[in-house]
């Protein structure tokens, strides 16, 4: 069973990380586009919060997509039979809010708490991303 958890933890990281890495891209991209980081661009200062909220938002939504993602395997392997409890369950479970209202059987346990771990990465690595545009729009301003 161990095996089992670890290759869908692991499959369910990839496609995660897939989702985390196209959300990133674009957020980078757009936020240089927008509040002309690229050098062809003219720079708006005013944009900044605009170029910030912006980031942050897809970067929340990117979040929701991969607890959607473990909602539907957990949908699927039989641990919910609504999909509002599962999103629920997810979404408590890859924040790592665990109120413990909903809880697995045991032989689902162990996924949720791999889906937290990955959870922490991803939120960690959003910060990232949002750090490193607003440090990218502050080093514009004092150039």
């Amino acid at each position: 069973m161990l095996v089992k958890v670890l290759l869908l933890a692991s499959v369910l990281l990839v496609v995660n990380t897939v989702i985390h890495a196209m959300a990133m891209t674009l957020a980078i991209r757009w936020s240089r586009h927008i509040a002309g980081l690229h050098p062809s661009h003219p720079f708006f200062p005013t944009g900044r919060p605009m170029v910030v909220s912006a980031v942050v938002l897809l970067m929340f939504f990117a979040s929701v997509a991969e607890v959607m993602v473990w909602a539907v395997v957990y949908k699927w392997l039989g641990a919910f039979s609504e999909g509002e409890p599962a999103i629920y369950f997810s979404m408590v479970t890859y924040t790592t809010l665990g109120y413990g209202d909903i809880v697995l059987g045991e032989n689902l346990r162990l996924l949720s708490s791999f889906q937290a771990a990955i959870g922490i990465i991803m939120f960690g690595w959003t910060t990232a991303v949002v750090l490193a545009v607003v440090q990218r729009l502050y080093q514009n301003r004092s150039d």
